[in-house]
């Protein structure tokens, strides 16, 4: 297969992820089921945690296993170009592209008018899909997060801006682009999250409901 040929494959894996990350889950849930637009209610994010809080458990469950989807599957599609070798440098340089891709789409998606999540779902998915591994242990500072101090946004930027450590660690320096992309990670999900943080400063963000006891 020709150069021009393989990049001209590699920019459509990109462009079809990016319309699968568009996918704006919560907001089509929201409508759907329940007559409302998820971006005028709560934190007015189209994502999982403003869902669990605006529709309840069982829309955020679901809108959080699609997104997490989102970001697997566009990780996942490189296994369709027969022209890259499975587990090579240039496999998982792709599986990042591809997943990176969909990041944006969640972020800013087509369908939306460009206004979505911040990504912390699909993030997680293409994770899954490059190194499991990684992704158990985000998942497991993440929860652990979340249990001890009941903030969603406090959660996901202290496990973001752990996550190049933890592949540095697990991933043995292999895939230097693999660690750039935790660095890349951590400053989007910072950025992503500036509101929260000025909140998490002045003592009032939001608490997750984690069990019916809780009460804000």
């Amino acid at each position: 297969m020709s150069t021009i040929n393989e990049v001209s494959l590699i920019l459509l894996g990109a462009g079809v992820s990016y319309l699968i990350g568009s996918m704006p889950t919560a907001l089509w849930v929201g409508k759907a089921f329940f007559g409302l637009d998820i971006r005028e209610h709560g934190s007015g994010n189209s994502g999982a945690s403003n869902t669990f809080r605006v529709l309840g458990k069982k829309a955020g469950i679901a809108v959080l296993l699609i997104d997490v989807i989102k970001g697997l599957t566009a990780a996942s599609l490189v296994r369709y170009f027969s022209f890259v070798e499975l587990g090579s440098i240039r496999y998982v340089n792709l599986q990042l592209l591809f997943g990176l891709s969909a990041v944006v789409g969640h972020i800013f998606p087509i369908y939306a008018k460009f206004k979505g999540g911040k990504g912390i779902a699909t993030l997680l998915g293409m994770l899954i899909a490059i190194h499991y591994l990684s992704a158990l242990v985000c998942m497991g500072l993440f929860l652990g997060t979340l249990f001890s101090t009941r903030y969603v946004s406090l959660s996901s930027i202290l496990t973001a801006v752990a996550f190049p450590f933890i592949a540095v660690f697990l991933y043995k320096n292999e895939e230097p682009m693999f660690v750039a992309f935790g660095i890349a990670a951590a400053l989007m999900v910072v950025l992503t999250h500036q509101k929260n943080i000025k909140r998490l400063v002045a003592g009032n963000e939001n608490k997750a409901k984690l069990l019916k006891k809780h009460r804000q």
